[in-house]
């Protein structure tokens, strides 16, 4: 049984950091929601798990699934497991996986119809939650514009549940470049911004959603920047019908993304 001072452990315990899993290509995947979403991604995604002997016997199926894929799975102590996780209550299963993360033109060359970008956000468990509501309502792909939190990172990919692996993932392009590529690729480009003439219902009966189209949300404390906001075809803005004095990143995400899911699935009128 593998410790915490373990060689293949401390190596681990290296991409904890974003310089390690850059330079590397690889990151974790904690807990038994992403390792199984991992696991299930395809051959070689996933090149080592760890786990604790009582996680081994809460969730068998998984073990069973790696090892059936031929994919090296360690027994370890809970202080090893302990070391790999940035959770205060680690479940005891982590997994070493190749990274998901493709180049721009890569995410976008299948033709797609609906595609979310986050421009300079820097949080982590917002970006997490963006890609697992992007994966929810259908999109395409995911593209995270420099300056943007590492969507490889402990926190991106627990909040993600799993979705990190479901979907084509784009980091690091400058935001005017990535604009360019998906005009390129046909989508009309939408900036969410709270302050806007165009308010997402009146976007929806322009016809603006039933294209192909790419939704830009920006920073949690300040928005997209005003460079960013200025490439937009349109900047829409979701309405507060209520009291509420705006809604969070990640809110404002799922209702734009669900707002364009159904337009474009909803039945050509004769």
């Amino acid at each position: 049984m593998l410790t915490e001072r373990s060689g293949r452990v401390r190596e681990a315990r290296k991409l904890l950091r974003r310089p390690a899993r850059e330079k590397s290509g690889r990151f974790l995947a904690e807990g038994p929601q992403a390792v199984r979403e991992a696991v299930a991604a395809g051959p070689g995604r996933v090149l080592e798990v760890f786990a604790t002997p009582a996680a081994a016997q809460r969730w068998p199926e998984i073990i069973a699934t790696a090892q059936a894929a031929g994919v090296s799975v360690v027994t370890a102590a809970d202080a090893a497991l302990a070391a790999l996780s940035e959770t205060v209550t680690p479940q005891g299963l982590v997994a070493v996986c190749r990274s998901v993360t493709v180049d721009l033109a890569t995410a976008l060359g299948g033709g797609p119809r609906l595609v979310a970008v986050l421009a300079e956000a820097r949080d982590p468990g917002n970006a997490g939650t963006v890609i697992r509501c992007a994966d929810a309502a259908g999109a395409d792909a995911l593209v995270l514009t420099r300056g943007s939190a590492d969507p490889e990172g402990g926190k991106a990919v627990r909040a993600s549940a799993g979705s990190v692996f479901h979907l084509p993932v784009s980091s690091g392009a400058p935001a005017s470049d990535t604009v360019d590529a998906l005009r390129a690729a046909g989508l009309t480009v939408l900036a969410a911004d709270g302050i806007a003439d165009l308010d997402l219902d009146q976007a929806e009966d322009a016809g603006l959603l039933s294209g192909p189209v790419a939704w830009m949300f920006g920073n949690e404390a300040w928005g997209l920047p005003p460079g960013v906001r200025s490439l937009a075809d349109h900047v829409v803005r979701v309405p507060i019908h209520g009291r509420a004095e705006s809604l969070n990143l990640a809110t404002a995400a799922a209702v734009c993304l669900y707002a364009t899911a159904r337009a474009q699935r909803r039945p050509a009128q004769p």
